[in-house]
């Protein structure tokens, strides 16, 4: 398998649009991840050693360091979220003609779904960790850069949607109860706190480029 972290715009662009299932939304979603994570800390950037906004140099520091470090977490899981759909696929294939492949096969087709809901599950927690420093570097950010900030925001939650729809389709395939209902509840949590985020950001920036 390809390692998408290592391809080109154009040559992912490529990839996303041919008519192999993978990569797809959930990789994407970690893309806008990092995307966000990547204007986050450039904003942070574009604050500290400013001298007007000195008494912001710590927070944003602070933030800068915490954005940067979630830009590789993202990137690999665009790649881990494609490994993960093609172990469904794979799983999928496996021999069905014993009793004994049937249970093995349906076996693991459940942990290849299971795995494919934990990933984006995962992208979506970290969109979560992510949007309150987005938030706050549109708060106390350059003002220059309030744009590429509120940007940050609103890919979060475009990449949080993304990637509850992808915990949800495979919970439809997934028969353990307990299982789904755990991913269902920090889902439906981590979206709340995000649309709420991007909401605020909103409101800010209207009133502030307006």
């Amino acid at each position: 398998m390809k390692d998408l972290n290592q391809l080109t715009v154009t040559e992912f662009l490529q990839e996303l649009a041919s008519e192999n299932p993978v990569p797809g939304g959930g990789s994407t979603a970690a893309l806008a991840g990092a995307l966000a994570a990547a204007l986050t800390a450039m904003v942070a950037r574009l604050t500290v050693g400013k001298e007007k906004f000195k008494d912001r140099w710590e927070t944003l520091e602070a933030i800068e360091k915490r954005a940067a470090q979630e830009i590789p977490r993202f990137q690999s899981l665009v790649q881990r979220d494609t490994e993960a759909y093609q172990a469904v696929v794979d799983a999928f294939r496996r021999p069905k003609e014993t009793e004994e492949e049937k249970r093995a096969r349906s076996a693991a087709i459940q942990e290849a779904f299971k795995e494919a809901a934990r990933v984006p599950l995962e992208t979506l927690l970290a969109l979560e960790r992510l949007v309150g420093d987005a938030l706050e570097a549109v708060r106390s950010g350059n003002p220059n850069a309030s744009s590429d900030a509120g940007a940050a925001v609103q890919m979060i939650q475009a990449g949080a949607t993304v990637a509850a729809y992808n915990v949800w389709i495979n919970l439809g395939s997934i028969k353990d109860e307990a299982f789904g209902a755990a991913a269902r509840e920090k889902t439906d949590a981590a979206l709340a706190t995000i649309r709420d985020a991007a909401a605020r950001c909103h409101d800010l920036l209207a009133k502030e480029l307006l």
